[in-house]
């Protein structure tokens, strides 16, 4: 078997051949990517549930716009928490109930009490289901040209207007990447 390296902590940004329609101009964080397999979260698909309706006392929390997003299609019955604490938080000092994934993003155990990372947190998003591969899927889906891998920022996580994130991270790519941002819609009415 090939070693696979690492892609934690990166987004996948779906290309505009990816017929997938779970997965149309999608951009996700990887939580977890190694030789079993990938996890992550779709980070521009906002549903019009408040997290409060379902998650009471992280809804203070949650960054605009404070709703739930929806991960992605699988287990949409189980909620992901996914914080930046500003600045990042070395091992010894980072604030029980939130682990590292990549810099200063991390996953939140929610079923911590939320007073508990209250101060620490910097943003918060609350996601319904997550997109999982199995061992090689990803990278076999990679290699069919579905998706562009770019670097994340810690501000992806919580962009204030999730629709354009698509756009946003495309066009602060360098060369031909950045041109894609322009890509239409609908192709068919050019």
């Amino acid at each position: 078997m090939t070693e696979v390296s690492s892609l934690t902590g990166r987004l996948l940004v779906a290309t505009p051949a990816l017929a997938d329609p779970n997965f149309d101009r999608a951009v996700v964080l990887l939580l977890d990517h190694d030789e079993e397999g990938s996890l992550g979260v779709v980070l521009n698909r906002p549903t019009p549930v408040g997290v409060g309706d379902i998650l009471e006392g992280w809804g203070e929390l949650a960054g605009e716009p404070g709703v739930v997003f929806q991960g992605g299609p699988v287990s949409l019955d189980s909620a992901l928490g996914v914080a930046v604490i500003p600045g990042g938080a070395s091992a010894e000092r980072a604030p029980l109930g939130w682990r590292r994934v990549h810099g200063a993003i991390g996953l939140v155990d929610l079923e911590a009490p939320p007073e508990l990372l209250a101060a620490a947190l910097g943003s918060l998003r609350i996601f319904a289901g997550y997109a999982g591969w199995g061992p090689g899927q990803l990278e076999a889906e990679l290699g069919d040209g579905a998706w562009y891998v770019v670097e994340s920022e810690p501000g992806d996580v919580s962009s204030p207007v999730p629709e354009r994130l698509w756009r946003e991270v495309l066009r602060r790519q360098r060369g031909e990447l950045a041109m894609v941002a322009t890509y239409p819609d609908d192709p068919s009415l050019n």
